[in-house]
């Protein structure tokens, strides 16, 4: 009998992935998400597979599932500022109380949970490159917290439950990742300059263009993930590309990619916007042999020829199409 893994959010950009990964390595899928910013789409070619089985549910509400569970892995929250901006209520409580409800879950059934936290806990970083043991500089009240908080509050009630309950748990630190299947208008700035680039619109960045991020493909970020649930390793773990870029340069690459013309144009930079983001990955390589492989030029490439895709079929999108025979209220 196949090992059963449940996957929250996972009709967003990073849980949909996960799917395909965990689909590939012969599990049964039992994917849950609310889709107050997925999108089924995304795994609208796993919906004809009898292992997987998709639920449409709250996990802010209690979570219910039959049956064994070998690993849950809590992907469900927004991820970009648009997102959680826009809904900070519902970002809070999906960090907290469906955090909650997955790790009791995950207790009921004996099961390994790994948590998907953010690179946003360390907040402004006053430490370059951020590593693990780093506590962050975060502005607990700004409107970035609702996302911030949320996900330190994730970690913290996770290793309550390993320390107290003995639960098996894992944290992965999400850096900045990127690939196809993001929304091209999520706020995020990959999405963000590509959806600009492609409609020919002048390319916006936020603040002098000197800050810096560092952009994992998608492939990478969920070999990392999937080694860090197999490890026996609890504490968080970053996972990220170390290829630090500024804005105003990773603006201009954009550009140079796209064939485009485009300005550079600059409005004021956002709230407590983070000036340096950069993982230190020497405990994913000792702890689990891993490291970005995908170098930005392929990645980009293939990003880019995804979100080109998009434009030509944007009135024939998921919106159109029915799934609902395919959704377990």
């Amino acid at each position: 009998m196949s090992k059963r893994v449940l996957i929250t959010g996972a009709a967003g950009f990073l849980g949909s992935h996960l799917c395909d990964r965990f689909i590939k390595e012969g599990y049964h899928v039992i994917g849950i998400d609310n889709l107050i910013t997925g999108d089924l789409a995304n795994i609208e070619h796993l919906f004809k597979l009898e292992q997987f089985e998709f639920y449409n549910h709250d996990v802010t509400k209690f979570v219910h599932v039959p049956g064994k569970l070998d690993y849950i892995l809590h992907f469900a929250s927004p991820a970009s500022p648009i997102d959680y901006l826009k809904i900070p209520i519902q970002t809070l409580k999906v960090g907290s109380l469906g955090t909650h409800n997955l790790l009791g879950l995950a207790k009921e059934k004996n099961a390994r949970i790994l948590i998907a936290s953010t690179s946003e806990v360390y907040g402004d970083p006053l430490v370059h490159p951020q590593t693990e043991d780093y506590y962050g500089n975060v502005n607990t009240i700004g409107p970035r917290g609702v996302y911030d908080e949320a996900k330190r509050f994730q970690e913290s009630i996770t290793m309550a439950y390993h320390r107290f309950h003995g639960l098996e748990t894992r944290i992965v630190r999400i850096f900045n990742t990127y690939g196809p299947r993001m929304r091209l208008n999520d706020g995020r700035v990959i999405p963000a300059f590509m959806g600009q680039a492609l409609r020919g619109e002048d390319l916006t960045i936020f603040g002098d263009g000197l800050q810096t991020r560092s952009f994992c493909y998608v492939d990478d970020q969920i070999e990392g993930i999937y080694r860090l649930l197999m490890s026996d390793y609890a504490l968080p773990v970053n996972i990220g590309n170390p290829d630090e870029i500024t804005i105003k340069d990773f603006a201009e690459e954009i550009i140079k990619l796209t064939g485009t013309d485009q300005k550079i144009i600059y409005k004021d930079l956002p709230v407590d916007d983070p000036m340096q983001r950069k993982p230190d990955i020497s405990l994913a390589k000792e702890i689990l042999g891993w490291e970005a492989t995908v170098p930005r030029s392929e990645g980009m490439k293939k990003t880019f020829e995804y979100f080109k895709s998009l434009t030509k079929e944007q009135l024939h999108k998921s919106e159109h199409k029915d799934f609902s025979k395919h959704i377990v209220k």
